[in-house]
Parts: structure tokens; sequence; C-alpha cells
């Protein structure tokens, strides 16, 4: 004789939570296991990296001579022994600081100096574009959304204006992309002299590394009426000022000053 169908028990399905057993087909927040619904912790930086933030805070605040690898293991929340296991010593680890940002800004001005040339072909770019090219990427690019970077800035202030360290590590981790730029200004300037180049370059590179420094100085002098840590201000005013510098520099100068570039040959 079959058995009525309403006489049938339901199908029981087994859900574990915590250890205690559930009958039934529904689903709810209750079936759902607590690791699936809790969020994970944010993830601690590895102990290297962490001595590498603290210490681009304390170098970009106190300079290479007012820091001691044990402050910064302090900072990092780490064994004093390890900033030594790690770089070897405190020279080391200054400059593993310092060009862990570098390939950033120069990647990001690259491509923008690609960029302005090929909008111009056939033609040479304009002073401002080359300009705007090396500026903007630094004052305005995304990456300054993210934790370290007004430290990284304020140390490449402190080793551009060292002469120990800025003839070293700029010359090292930026002048092979400086020169690049060079190399696009004379094409936007012909005719330039040479010494003009250079010094115009010298005048370009104190003004940003005062901006890049970002002291407050300005905001004082100011009145409160420009903020130096406003680098997307800075760039607007800068880009302008520092082309009519360079085309200015150009029109002062006589022609007979530019003297031509002797090239030597490679034949024998």
């Amino acid at each position: 004789m079959r058995k009525r169908l309403d006489m049938i028990p339901a199908p029981t399905t087994l859900t574990l939570v915590t250890g205690r057993v559930h009958k039934g087909c529904n689903n709810n927040a209750e079936d759902t296991p607590l690791s699936a619904r809790k969020k994970s912790p944010p993830l601690k930086p590895d102990r290297r990296t962490a001595i590498l933030d603290a210490a681009e805070i304390e170098f970009s605040a106190h300079g290479f001579d007012g820091v001691t690898l044990r402050t910064i293991a302090k900072r990092a929340d780490v064994d004093v022994a390890l900033p030594h296991y790690y770089f070897g010593s405190k020279e080391k680890l200054f400059v593993a600081v310092f060009d862990r940002r570098a390939k950033v800004l120069n990647d990001l001005r690259e491509v923008a100096l690609i960029e302005a040339i090929a909008a111009a072909r056939p033609d040479a770019p304009t002073v401002e574009a080359i300009i705007r090219a090396y500026v903007e990427p630094l004052f305005k690019g995304a990456h300054l959304q993210e934790p370290g970077w007004d430290s990284y800035y304020a140390l490449v202030a402190y080793v551009n204006n060292t002469p120990g360290w800025g003839g070293r590590l700029m010359t090292e981790h930026f002048d092979p992309l400086i020169r690049k730029f060079l190399d696009a200004l004379r094409l936007s300037l012909p005719g330039m002299n040479e010494r003009d180049l250079f010094w115009g370059y010298h005048c370009f590179s104190g003004a940003l590394t005062l901006a890049l420094a970002q002291t407050g100085r300005l905001d004082t002098l100011s009145n409160g009426l420009v903020k130096s840590a406003d680098l997307a201000d800075a760039c607007e005013h800068m880009v302008p000022f520092i082309t009519g510098g360079f085309e200015a520099a150009r029109r002062a100068a006589p022609a007979a000053r530019a003297k031509p570039v002797r090239v030597k040959s490679s034949a024998h």
C-alpha cells in the first residue's frame, strides 16, 4: 500500500555552524560559517617595508645624521637588530629608501614627455608642454593619494640640497631622465646657449626642491593665502613662470654667445 505523500518526511539538511546542527533547507545568515562572514583584518606591512616606511619619515624630518637605526627600529616597531639585518648599515638603508620611489616618478614623467613630443609632431613641442610634462606628474599624480609621498618629497628636497648626497643620488637616479628633458628643450629652444640652458634648469630645480619640501614658510609669508602643501596650485603657477624664464633667456642671449658643439669624430 502506497504511503500518502503528506506522510513522507521532508529531507533533512544538516548545516554545521559553530558546532551546532540545524535542520531544514532555509539558507540564512546563521547558516553561513563565521569565517566567511568575518572581514579579514588588514594585513600589516612586512618588517622590511615597515623599516623603510619608518626610515623615510625619520630621514625626511631629521636628515641622515640626525637619525639612528635604533630610532628607526622603534618607529617601525621591530627588533633593534632588524634594520642592520635587512640593510647592513644606515647608509645602505638611506639609499634603499631614496631608491624605492624614484623609479615611480621617473616612469610617470617619461611617459608624459613621450606624449608631449608625440602630440606636437611634426613640430617640436612647446616649452610649456615640456615643463608641464616634468612638473605635472610630480604635483598632480594619483600616487599622491598614497601614504608616504609627502615624506619622500621632503627627502628628495633634502638630498638635492645636500652636497654629499645630492651629487651622488640625484645623479644616479634622476639625471638620465633630466637629460631627456633637456634634449626636448633643445628642440623647443633652437639656438639657445648651452650655458643658459643649464643655468635655467638649475633655477628650475631650485624651485622644485623648495616646493617638494613643503616647509610651510610660504603659508606664513602669505598669511595663509597660499599653502605650500597645495602642490596642484604650485604646479599651475610654476609651469608658466619657468616657461617664461627659459623663453626670456633665449631672447636675451645674443646669437654670438652660442658656441657650436664640437663633436669628436670616430674616424681614425
